[in-house]
């Protein structure tokens, strides 16, 4: 009868806990907003490319964006990734018949992260050499799991901005200025606790280098110097959909807690079962 006691309340203890972990897993965003790969705002896809860093056109995350420019140019495009994500670059090339060249191109992609240290592809064409009577050129670029920390000396992908440069290589002096059209996606996988690690940054590395078309003041006392009629500089404006991560949440906390709770119901019927049944009835106290 006592193992039979312990071992119910072992198990309504088990029936207690599942509501809270279970709740606490299909509710993450309560404690650590998890990012999105749907645009947010009105979702418009942009029409055009930047050509350097600072000039690059933001896109949100799951938007075809598109821009026509000519053989030889840099574009380049911005996109925000969090940490837990992993992030996938996809670019295409449309080249019309009356441009393309007369021997075989090689398109690339590049990816740069806030710092602007250029990330390496976990998998995917990155770099690819079409022949002279190519329609469409097609890459790809994976990139490793953006992680919420790392050691300033490693060149781990870290939550931010990153830019995308779209450029065709080796071509010849008569292959440069050709009309082309591009076009750039970027979607993410969340790959979870699997990829959290004990740290965060402060703030993510998103560089005020984004310019607007519209024209800034001077500055409060006109210390700046600079033209009214000017660009103004603007920290960048995109951001994931629920806003950056705290960095201290995953589901690593749930499956803690159920690892907890399996080992106490294991505690529990490990001493019912090696405890026994106590004195036998036939032994008298004083023995």
């Amino acid at each position: 009868m006592r193992v039979r006691r312990v071992l119910n309340t072992a198990a309504l203890l088990g029936v207690a806990m599942a509501p809270v972990l279970l709740t606490a897993a299909a509710s993450p965003a309560a404690a650590g907003p998890s990012p999105s790969a749907s645009p947010s705002g009105d979702g418009a896809a942009p029409t055009r490319a930047g050509t350097s860093f600072r000039t690059a056109t933001e896109v949100e995350q799951g938007v075809d964006a598109t821009a026509n420019g000519s053989t030889g140019d840099y574009l380049y495009w911005s996109f925000p990734a969090d940490a837990g994500q992993r992030p996938t670059v996809k670019a295409s090339v449309k080249l019309p018949e009356a441009s393309r060249p007369a021997g075989a191109q090689t398109w690339q992609i590049d990816v740069y992260d806030g710092l602007r240290r250029r990330q390496a592809c976990q998998y995917g064409a990155q770099t690819r050499t079409v022949p002279a009577d190519a329609s469409e050129v097609e890459l790809a670029c994976t990139l490793r799991t953006v992680r919420a920390w790392s050691e300033t000396w490693a060149n781990d992908p870290l939550p931010g901005t990153y830019y995308v440069r779209l450029t065709a290589t080796g071509l010849g002096t008569g292959d440069l200025g050709q009309p082309v059209s591009a076009g750039l996606r970027v979607d993410s996988k969340d790959i979870g606790g699997s990829a959290a690690v004990d740290g965060s940054l402060a703030q993510p590395l998103v560089p005020g280098v984004a310019v607007t078309g519209e024209p800034g003041d001077s500055g409060e006392s006109g210390e700046s110097g600079e033209d009214s009629g000017s660009p103004a500089a603007a920290l960048s404006s995109l951001e994931p959909d629920d806003g950056w991560t705290s960095g201290w949440w995953s589901d690593r906390w749930v499956w803690t807690g159920i690892g907890g709770v399996l080992a106490a119901l294991a505690g529990i019927g490990g001493y019912a079962l090696t405890r026994g049944r106590g004195r036998p009835n036939r032994v008298p106290p004083g023995a």
